[in-house]
């Protein structure tokens, strides 16, 4: 019987550093033995702005399995050339940035360096920033897909894999996956946990017997802590409990927003709003209608 996680080909896995992602390298090492062939590629692309447990769940993956993960995240420095400003670097769990570093490096590169499009003229002409958006993730983007690319980039592979965590119980997100202009003749995706048709029930069940966990509590069935700590992606819901629980939580986001005059969604509160009406915004539930992106669990 073909086992839907052995994989023969060169491959990265991109590990978001959550649940699901980590019962799949988990899967991928008992396929191989317990190890992880040297055309295998572990990486995680920190944003600056995961939760400190993500950060901790990292490390315990990589010293209970002794697998070599692979840290990268954006960087900028403005004493080089304009188009060699913005590169990636290699980091570890103490050197990883922790204030949204990479991120706020992303905002000032995307709107000091590249030209803007002409529809985005009015950005520059009344001092205001483009900053990521639910249309235009260049977060997701940079701090994620080109991260990839750039390690793949950094150890000259050419053709092969990215094996991402998506299970069986998200098939739209698969198929999106499949369709999108991220599938090229030599780079492909591969996502084995739908392939075996793994779930959530699966993941779920697999740290309930295990040594050590995430530290981030399960509700409803995902874990609203994880990824980018408020995320603009997160529903409505899920950053009003997440600011509730932590004020502090939103500075970055709130600080940001004015730095850039503008606001990351326009079709519901600022960050700055969500602070400010934390204690008389009602108890919400943590609801599931937020939006995908390429950070998962």
């Amino acid at each position: 019987m073909n086992n839907a996680y052995y994989i023969k080909e060169p491959a990265l896995i991109s590990f978001s550093g959550g649940r699901t992602s980590a019962f799949m390298l988990n899967k991928i090492l008992q396929a191989h033995k317990g190890d992880v062939p040297n055309y295998i590629h572990v990486v995680f692309a920190n944003t600056g702005k995961e939760m400190e447990a993500t950060l901790d769940f990292v490390k315990d993956c990589q010293e209970h399995w002794s697998v070599d993960i692979k840290w990268i995240e954006l960087d900028v420095d403005y004493s080089l050339e304009k188009d060699k400003r913005l590169f990636y670097k290699f980091v570890d769990y103490k050197s990883a940035s922790r204030k949204g570093e990479p991120f706020t490096k992303l905002i000032d590169h995307w709107n000091k360096d590249r030209k803007p499009r002409a529809k985005n003229l009015q950005y520059k002409k009344d001092g205001t920033w483009i900053l990521p958006n639910p249309v235009a993730r260049f977060c997701t983007d940079y701090l994620k897909i080109r991260a990839l690319n750039w390690y793949a980039k950094s150890i000259n592979l050419q053709t092969y894999q990215t094996v991402l965590g998506l299970r069986y119980d998200e098939p739209r997100r698969v198929h999106r996956r499949k369709n999108s202009k991220y599938e090229t003749k030599k780079k492909t995706s591969l996502m084995p946990m739908y392939d075996a048709k793994d779930t959530i029930h699966d993941v779920q069940n697999f740290w309930e017997k295990s040594n050590f966990d995430l530290g981030l509590p399960i509700i409803n069935g995902e874990t609203p802590h994880g990824n980018c700590d408020l995320c603009f992606l997160k529903s409505h819901n899920k950053i009003v409990q997440l600011v509730k629980e932590k004020p502090e939580r939103a500075e970055w986001w709130s600080q940001t927003e004015k730095k850039a005059k503008n606001v990351f969604r326009r079709d519901r509160p600022s960050y700055t709003e969500y602070i400010e009406t934390v204690d008389i915004q009602p108890q919400l539930p943590f609801d599931d209608d937020g939006m995908d992106c390429f950070c998962h669990d």
